[in-house]
């Protein structure tokens, strides 16, 4: 599948190791370790805070990440880590059970395995005609910032904590190099150890750890179907639909390779991986950022190096040891964090404003997205028959069917006004 770039031992000046090659195994192995690495803090972070077993969230991210690659046709390198785009919906449903909450995930799954279908078939285009960019953005902001209460919350159950986490993230996120990329892991572990020394985690949770054993099967649930849940993490489809498109797009000028051919492909594997996810019991995935910063840095786009990180990632779900470490994680951490993750989705949001320039002198586009991005920030909850339906849904769905009525009505208002005779 892979033929040896140069002589397998580096990368020679000014060129790259294109997708379908790879380095020598030993040196593959280390990268994909490297891939590990980029992808561990934040794929471990979703299930710390939304209550999902970490383990079966890293067997699907591996499988979902082999998945992807073989969907793609080893063309798009790429890595499948858990989206933070769940975490607002799952924390707000956790009162209605896990099986309910993976319902959620297993739907969402389908429709992005529908909409990548769609957009095979129709083309790339099709995405910005049914959800532009002024849609878009709205939806990752409201996405984004609906959960920051609990991010404080948290954050001020040990605010030291939460202070030293969050500022190793901002000094090692404005570094250079590898740093910036692992920046969240780094003050992950940090902030961890800091708790660990001062006292600062839970008895109950290191009696667990030291009782977990070193190899055991990943946690297994089955989904149940809950409208009201179901409603909730819609939403988180717009997102991921907006990560996928994107990182395909920044793989592609990585690479230099066209790959806009591929978004169907990527959108379809990313759907079937999120829909394993949910009939087993793992949090739905994305593709991921950090693993294309990687990339970039080292020049190396072989998707030898993101098999093998798959493959690590399944090795890693196979140990109860792995998962309750990662439940020892304390409020500070997850807080300090969080804050700053939650925040940066947010702005993801404004970054797809900017990049396509949305124009808010525009009242349709000012007027539509400050009435979604309130009522999701504000968590706009109300009851609906038995179904009880928070902000995020609200938002999602008034900017979705509002933008289109009210742009056709401005439209038709103009064109009326053209048409009537002047005196």
């Amino acid at each position: 599948m892979w033929s040896v770039h140069g002589d397998g031992r580096r990368v020679r000046d000014g060129s790259a190791v294109a997708a379908n090659e790879r380095l020598s195994w030993p040196l593959t192995v280390g990268l994909g370790f490297q891939h590990v690495a980029a992808m561990f803090g934040a794929t471990v972070l979703v299930p710390a805070a939304t209550g999902f077993p970490v383990t079966t969230t890293l067997l699907f991210s591996g499988v979902g990440t082999l998945l992807f690659l073989l969907i793609t046709r080893n063309r798009v390198p790429g890595y499948l880590g858990s989206s933070f785009a769940f975490i607002a919906p799952l924390v707000a449903t956790r009162d209605e059970g896990m099986a309910a909450q993976l319902g959620g995930v297993l739907v969402a799954g389908l429709l992005l395995m529908g909409v990548g279908i769609a957009v095979k078939a129709l083309g790339v285009r099709l995405l910005e005609s049914v959800m532009p960019p002024v849609v878009t953005g709205a939806v990752v902001v409201l996405v984004g910032l609906n959960l920051t209460p609990k991010a404080t919350e948290a954050f001020g159950h040990q605010p030291v904590v939460g202070i030293v986490t969050l500022g190793v993230i901002l000094l090692c996120g404005v570094a250079r190099g590898l740093v910036a990329q692992v920046s969240v892991l780094i003050g992950v572990l940090v902030g961890w150890l800091y708790a660990a020394f001062t006292g600062g985690l839970d008895d109950d949770r290191l009696a667990a750890l030291a009782a977990a054993g070193w190899f055991g099967l990943p946690e297994m649930s089955a989904p149940v179907l809950r409208p009201s849940v179901v409603l909730l993490v819609i939403p988180a489809v717009i997102v991921l639909v907006a990560e996928n498109v994107g990182h395909v797009k920044a793989i592609g000028a990585v690479t230099g390779r066209d790959l806009d051919g591929s978004v169907g492909d990527a959108l379809i594997a990313n759907g079937l991986s999120t829909t394993l996810a949910g009939a087993g019991g793992g949090s739905g995935t994305t593709t991921y950022a950090e693993n294309v910063g990687v990339m970039a840095l080292t020049k190396v786009y072989s998707t030898a190096a993101y098999a093998i990180a798959a493959v690590a990632a399944i090795a890693l779900s196979l140990s109860p040891k792995v998962g309750a470490l990662v439940n020892t994680m304390p409020d500070g951490v997850v807080g300090g964090a969080t804050l700053l993750l939650y925040g940066m989705i947010g702005l993801v949001g404004v970054r797809i404003w900017q990049a396509n320039r949305v124009d808010f002198h525009d009242p349709v586009n000012l007027l539509v997205v400050a009435a979604a991005v309130a009522a999701g920030v504000g968590n706009l909850t109300l009851t609906v028959g038995q179904m009880r339906i928070e902000g995020i849904a609200w938002g999602s769905a008034f900017v979705v069917v509002a933008y289109p009525l009210l742009r056709w009505w401005r439209t038709r208002g103009a064109e009326v006004s053209e048409r009537s005779p002047r005196g």
